[in-house]
């Protein structure tokens, strides 16, 4: 569904990404683990849009989209929760979602969306007449995940989706993405709860000081002596 080749990628004259290749498959998880700084919000940043790779090439479908504009990526089917949860603060939960159905082939059916939003994260649809501001941190990452859905993505980009939540609400998180994957929407996940990432994604890749350093499927990079060392404290 998506491949990324050798691309790499530059603030300004500093290089943050180097040859940097990945896959997703139609339906996985995968996920993108990697210390803070290591490139890993920069990557999907260049996949969504946000910065264009210097050399190297992004394609979904099979369509090359690194040249496109970010509204025509979403337009493609891809949908990208970015870290920190950006939410419109002085707009309400609803009018929050609706400005995730902006493209045209899902303003159409935004109703429909809404009610199948509103079934994966129910305090949502109470609270749907709120300010977004006005709500918890749970809240407002549910409102963030949300907002991504109603775009109808093929492929959902989640960055960070437990960061600051209590522990209860991080384990409402991973089951919110379990679900979607469920539903057939396919999911690149950056996720610093390495050990409960590797739980549920298929496959991961390794970023370090921009690089991949290393991938492979979940169950065996749990059983690897670096990620255990490095990422799980074992």
């Amino acid at each position: 569904m998506l491949e990324v080749s050798n691309i790499d990628t530059f603030y300004g004259k500093a290089q943050a990404l180097w040859d940097v290749s990945l896959r997703v498959d139609e339906e996985e998880i995968v996920a993108l683990i990697g210390a803070n700084g290591a490139g890993k919000t920069t990557l999907l940043n260049t996949i969504s849009g946000l910065l264009r790779p210097a050399s190297g090439s992004v394609e979904f479908l099979g369509k090359k989209i690194d040249g496109l504009a970010p509204h025509s990526i979403v337009e493609l089917g891809i949908s990208h929760v970015p870290e920190g949860r950006k939410l419109f603060t002085d707009m309400t939960v609803r009018e929050n979602l609706e400005m995730g159905a902006y493209p045209y082939h899902a303003w159409k059916q935004k109703e429909e969306t809404l009610e199948h939003v509103y079934q994966i994260f129910p305090a949502l649809k109470e609270r749907e007449k709120q300010l977004s501001r006005t709500l918890s941190g749970g809240e407002q990452q549910m409102l963030a995940m949300g907002r991504g859905l109603m775009s109808r993505p093929k492929l959902c980009m989640f960055d960070e989706p437990s960061y600051g939540l209590a522990p209860i609400l991080v384990v409402e998180a991973f089951r919110a993405i379990k679900s979607l994957r469920e539903q057939g929407i396919t999911i690149l996940l950056i996720e610093q709860n390495v050990r409960r990432t590797l739980e549920i994604a298929d496959r991961a890749y390794v970023l370090e000081n921009g690089r991949v350093v290393l991938e492979g499927a979940c169950d065996k990079l749990l059983q690897s002596d670096y990620v255990r060392k490095a990422y799980l404290g074992i």
